[in-house]
């Protein structure tokens, strides 16, 4: 089968510097994309030289630079507490990232688009494991329906685009992300890089407790991000939604979305107990129950994505403690905020 995009194009990863964007990147340096001597490009500009909440700065950019590649990364993220002290930046700044860059490729055209949306787009009490059907099946967990909104209204864009304009966009889900690039502030950090930070400071200071969350019971899958690296190139080279073979849903329709994940969950309390070993922290783990859990399970079908020839290579247990390794030195050092 021939690839779908070529050594040649000119790649523009939206939201580069963040987390999935940067493991994008690497993925696509390490497979040979934006070497010059073929003429490829891979664009990872930043906000200075483009304002992708501006409309104007986002078609200038296009304009100047005509990308043949869009990789949309770019999303406000946060865990529980930023999404519901900021509800409405929120959805507002996604919506307005998302409508910027589709508005634009309406203009300019694209060769291929690949929109990176989230596994909060379903329902709290979904049937389990998630499949890609059950979108829009009930209601959403209400701690993050801000964020969850936005990236359900990117989906349908891809879907509606590829339906009236002829471009040929795809969706990824991905299910909850860690590893290198993840934000470990206090306040704004998800539930795995919240742990790494709270228990490192806890062995480092010597507290006789540490305060976890909720009740540790919620289970929750994770991917390391460098998957979701190899994930997102493996769907841009191979995936045809038009293709007769490429999966279909329940009733046999075409698919223009598919999950990321590794097919496994853990609880909160067991990934609270494997972080606090992997640093030698025998303290007292305290659940704070007054605080929200979030949805209780969510663990993604990935049944499509493998048949067509992916899946994760990186175990829990070996991404935890690369994770951790990395933070260490993140933490010690000079630029280390939040």
């Amino acid at each position: 089968m021939s690839k779908k995009i070529n050594l040649d194009e000119k790649i523009f990863v939206a939201g580069s510097s963040g987390m999935a964007g940067s493991a994008i990147c690497r993925r696509l340096k390490k497979a040979g994309y934006g070497d010059k001597k073929l003429n490829g490009k891979i664009f990872t500009p930043q906000r200075a030289e483009l304002n992708l909440l501006n409309l104007d700065s986002t078609k200038s950019w296009f304009r100047e630079n005509r990308p043949t590649v869009l990789i949309i990364a770019a999303a406000k993220v946060g865990g529980i507490l930023a999404n519901s002290s900021k509800p409405a930046d929120f959805l507002f700044d996604n919506l307005r990232i998302q409508n910027n860059l589709f508005e634009t490729v309406k203009e300019f055209g694209i060769k291929r688009l690949l929109f990176l949306g989230s596994s909060c787009i379903y329902p709290k009490f979904s049937l389990q494991p998630i499949k890609e059907d059950y979108l829009l099946s009930g209601y959403l967990e209400p701690t993050n329906q801000w964020y969850a909104v936005a990236k359900i209204a990117g989906i349908k864009l891809c879907e509606s685009f590829r339906k009236q304009y002829g471009i040929d966009a795809l969706s990824l889900m991905p299910t909850n992300l860690y590893g290198p690039g993840d934000n470990y502030h206090k306040e704004e950090s998800h539930v795995m890089a919240s742990l790494i930070r709270k228990f490192y400071e806890a062995k480092t200071q010597n507290k006789l407790e540490v305060n976890c969350w909720g009740t540790g019971s919620p289970l929750r899958e994770f991917l390391h991000v460098d998957d979701l690296g190899r994930a997102v190139l493996f769907a841009l080279e191979n995936w045809d939604p038009n293709d007769k073979k490429s999966p279909r849903n329940d009733n046999g329709e075409q698919l223009s979305y598919l999950n990321v994940g590794t097919g496994f969950d853990i609880s909160i309390k067991k990934l609270a107990e494997l972080i606090s070993n992997e640093y030698g922290y025998f303290g007292k783990i305290k659940w704070d129950q007054n605080k929200p859990d979030g949805t209780p399970k969510k663990l993604l079908d990935i049944t499509r994505i493998k048949e067509m020839g992916w899946e994760p290579k990186i175990s829990l247990d070996a991404g935890v403690r690369r994770t951790i390794s990395e933070f260490k030195e993140i933490y010690n050092s000079r630029n280390f905020k939040g």
